[in-house]
């Protein structure tokens, strides 16, 4: 007897709810109506009714109005916009679709579609039949069990009970517990404030269910213990709104929901109502074939036709197609992650939709078959990888350049990257690597990784898989890479200013910081070790001095040991309390409290260097490329959606610069002997663009004539002449300053001031009664924000603000928040872009030996002989402040030094 193929539940409001999102693009029919939702969640429909071919399945929906849960709890979902009307004028459209395609609906009145799912797939297990639920939805992970899975198509995961734990750290018959002790905002289920998925994880992990965690409240130290114990008495409400019913009485018999065979006519009317004219093809070829229609028709994709290239005749094919191509898609298998030490395994290519090589060299595996020379193969592609006439397109280009530089292949003419294209094309639509690309823009679930490597510590490295698995795995990265340009590509065009952003930014400074990255940073690895040590022995003595202040040993981490000998053992005032009514003991509290004792004192400076070492000084040594003596840093252009860069192992951004450790930890980012570092460093840019963009003529005037603009701006604020001004003054104008920028309301200017919140708001409003453009520019940039969704930056980089419009308060202030900021520092971004590319290139043509070895926010890091440094440092500075032409100066400070503290 034939094995029953699973039961296919769809969450049919969520999938469309998030189709409607998927892109930025308002997709229309001919007549002007909404169409997007509907053709993603129809392509995703047929891929997976072609790829499952079900004998039972079901499209479900919330039914309009209230729900039983509404009873349960007067505010569940309050807090949800208003359906977008473009997302709620598909959903009939989508139900005509279904219908025509001869697919089970079902939408229940006064139930969610939750419930309906749950009922289902639990009858379904009770018969011993597996059930596959379609949905995006966290909440659907309570179901899980040996016969029901999740697969969430949009991110192309298959979530069975393992990945259940690995994601949430809990199994299925916890997530109902998990939801109820961190709540959800969208649904609006209380849950404990201020707890989130990994805390009440550990709870769960820690106690049992969510009525150990009750019992065993009184345990749990800290702020958070007493945030619990406050909101103990809505866990059984909240686990309630949480639970999916799976016990309802439904009219639908699973062997009742079968699906039927599509109306070949009126499916043709529909996709030419609609201007579906993709599907229109297909039909129509089905009509010449005589193929009947079915819902899960094929979407046009290519058939894969992947070759793995093992002889010298087949190589030398591949190479005279690839000569011959407009457009080379490459992509390199590695050994490696670390690109200053990753091998070359294999290299796939593809220059024509559905069709790929995957040219294997070093599978080392028992029994791989014999495979090219590495050296011969990198030899004979070395011309084609270096000829700028021939354009080439990667994802991640810059990682694969960077191991073939190991090689000594310089890759030029990089005319495209995907992952480049998703990013400046949305940049919060997804995320940009290769899955998740080829899932929203080609629908296509494509081969993971781990599928053919397995996980965790066992994981193979490329060179040990087998070539069966390798070779598709391989040459679909590449295919997948170039159908994702021929995707992108063109919606990205249509935007101007979008094009030239990509094309003239983001694109040229791919090998830019490829350089960048592969120059790195020397290190001092005795000064940091010193300080290491120096550290530990520090936070020893610390703990020990914390001991004896305490009058006894305690563990310095426990906010409920060090409340318990602050405020009863030694009696200190209590100065602010938890919700839950307990004392504080924040970093404020403790600042507030060592002029009383010095246990507080003791506290925070252990604290701060116990956060130093295990952040910065370890992970610096453990990061030393041991080859070169120096970090390698890796920036990722695709990663913060302002587009401002950042950096990872290790991270360069942040470190420390005021206080004395954070000072040593720059000295060790050294110049070798005979060079010097030069840092220039914008200076103020976010505060000039805030003159540019508003064009408030009194911050214009004070950058014009070259003043102190926090100085000019404490003299306006607080009515005294610029000589007068105090250094308070000015310390609170410049967080007046800072502060607006980045939204920062009266009370949170108050607490950072320290005075009173009347006081705060009454200098914000005499700052916009003197700047008048700046109030003028907030209005006007959140105005604008609702009406199109995106700001954009002053070289036309755009922010989509998904929750500019939401009718819940604090989602939307935040997206007031960032449409004010996201210009500022999304401007500031591509000016250092620019001034990286020009820099780079005048260096290349005048210099002998400096180079540029790191970028850090508003700062260029250049390394050289000290005596070229000395005198190229006033060119690059100038090069720096000319690259765009703004409403007032650009300026920028720099310093020269043996290391990064001397120099900054």
């Amino acid at each position: 007897m034939a094995e029953r193929k699973p039961l296919i539940l769809i969450d049919g409001s969520s999938w469309l709810y998030r189709a409607f999102h998927a892109l930025p693009a308002n997709l229309t029919a001919p007549d002007g109506t909404p169409t997007g939702a509907v053709l993603v969640m129809g392509n995703m429909l047929r891929k997976l009714l072609r790829e499952y071919q079900p004998d039972n399945i079901a499209v479900i929906f919330d039914p309009p109005g209230k729900t039983f849960r509404n009873d349960l709890y007067a505010d569940y979902k309050a807090n949800r916009p208003p359906v977008p009307p473009d997302l709620k004028s598909q959903f009939p459209i989508i139900q005509e679709l279904l219908n025509i395609l001869g697919l089970p609906v079902i939408q229940v009145s006064g139930v969610e579609a939750d419930d309906v799912i749950g009922t289902l797939a639990m009858q379904a297990a009770a018969e011993q039949r597996d059930t596959l639920v379609v949905t995006g939805d966290k909440d659907m992970a309570q179901l899980v069990n040996d016969h029901i899975t999740l697969l969430d198509t949009m991110k192309n995961k298959v979530m069975d009970r393992d990945a259940v734990i690995e994601k949430f750290a809990v199994p299925p018959e916890r997530i109902i517990d998990l939801l109820a002790l961190m709540g959800d905002s969208s649904d609006n289920i209380p849950g404990i404030p201020k707890v989130g998925p990994k805390t009440a994880a550990k709870w769960l992990n820690q106690y049992g269910t969510l009525e150990d965690v009750v019992e065993n409240a009184d345990d749990v130290g800290g702020k958070i213990g007493e945030t619990l114990r406050a909101h103990l008495d809505q866990l059984p409400r909240s686990k309630d709104l949480a639970t999916i019913r799976c016990d309802l009485a439904l009219d639908t018999a699973i062997d009742a929901l079968v699906p039927g065979e599509a109306d070949h006519d009126k499916l043709i009317d529909f996709c030419q109502r609609m201007g579906f004219t993709r599907w229109l093809t297909e039909l129509e070829a089905s009509d010449e074939t005589g193929e009947k229609t079915t819902a899960a028709a094929s979407s046009p994709q290519p058939a894969a036709d992947y070759h793995t290239v093992l002889t010298q005749a087949d190589f030398d094919a591949m190479l005279k197609a690839l000569q011959q191509a407009e457009l080379i898609c490459v992509d390199s298998e590695t050994d490696s992650l670390d690109f200053m030490q990753a091998n070359i395994v294999g290299l796939s290519f593809a220059i024509e939709p559905g069709k790929a090589w995957y040219v294997p060299v070093a599978h080392d595996y028992m029994g791989a078959p014999d495979q090219l020379d590495r050296d011969a193969v990198l030899a004979a592609l070395k011309p084609l990888l270096e000829d700028a006439g021939k354009p080439k397109v990667g994802q991640h280009l810059k990682y694969d350049m960077n191991v073939l530089a190991r090689y000594d292949i310089q890759v030029q003419g990089v005319a495209h990257d995907t992952m480049l294209e998703s990013y400046v094309f949305n940049s919060t639509a997804t995320r940009h690597d290769m899955d998740s690309l080829a899932s929203l823009y080609l629908n296509q679930k494509t081969i993971k990784f781990e599928e053919i490597a397995g996980k965790g510590k066992k994981q193979l490295t490329f060179n040990q898989i087998d070539l069966e698995q390798a070779a598709p795995y391989a040459a679909e990265d590449a295919d997948v890479t170039l159908r994702l340009h021929q995707a992108i590509w063109p919606q990205l065009s249509e935007t101007a200013s979008l094009k030239k952003l990509y094309s003239d930014i983001e694109i040229p400074l791919v090998p830019v910081l490829s350089e960048i990255e592969r120059n790195g940073v020397m290190l001092d690895r005795p000064a940091l070790e010193k300080l290491n040590r120096e550290l530990e022995g520090r936070l020893a003595e610390l703990e020990k001095q914390a001991h004896e202040q305490a009058g006894g040993e305690f563990n310095l981490n426990s906010a409920t040991q060090l409340r318990e000998i602050l405020f009863d053992r030694l009696g200190l005032p209590v100065g602010r309390k938890t919700p839950g009514g307990q004392p504080s003991t924040n970093e404020e509290v403790l600042n507030e409290l060592a002029d009383e004792h010095a246990l507080p004192a003791t506290i925070l400076e252990h604290r701060e260097l116990a956060k130093i070492r295990s952040t910065y000084t370890e992970t610096l040594i453990d990061k030393i490329d041991r080859d070169t003596g120096r970090v390698h840093t890796s920036y990722h252009q695709a990663v913060a959606a302002t587009g401002r860069l950042s950096s990872s192992d290790p991270n360069l951004q942040n470190i420390p610069i005021r206080s004395e450790t954070g000072r040593r930890i720059r000295q060790a980012f050294v110049a070798p002997e005979g060079a010097s570092l030069l840092a220039i460093d914008y200076s103020q840019i976010e505060l000039r663009l805030m003159a540019h963009l508003s064009e408030d003529p009194g911050l214009i005037e004070a950058f014009e004539a070259g003043e102190d603009v926090h100085r000019a701006t404490a003299a306006e604020v607080f009515g005294v002449a610029r000589d007068a001004v105090s250094d308070e003054q000015r310390r609170a104008a410049k967080a007046i300053n800072f502060g607006l920028m980045y939204g920062m309301s009266a009370f949170g200017l108050a607490r950072q001031l320290k005075i009173g919140r009347e006081e705060s708001a009454r200098y914000i409003e005499v700052f916009f009664e003197r700047y008048p453009g700046v109030r003028a520019y907030m209005d006007n940039t959140r105005e604008s924000a609702r009406s199109t969704g995106y700001v954009e930056t002053l070289f036309g980089r755009r922010l989509y603000l998904r929750d500019i419009n939401a009718r819940n308060a604090q989602h939307r202030q935040y997206a007031e928040r960032t449409a004010i900021n996201a210009p500022l520092q999304g401007s500031a971004a591509d000016l250092i872009k620019l001034a990286m590319l020009d820099c780079h290139a005048w260096l290349k043509a005048n210099a002998n030996s400096t180079r540029m070895i790191m970028q850090v926010h508003d700062e260029l890091v250049f390394e050289g002989e000290t005596e070229e440094i000395r005198t190229i440092a006033d060119t690059l500075v100038e090069r720096m402040c000319a690259v765009t032409t703004l409403r007032v100066p650009l300026l920028a400070d720099y310093g020269i030094g043996s290391n990064w503290d001397e120099a900054h």
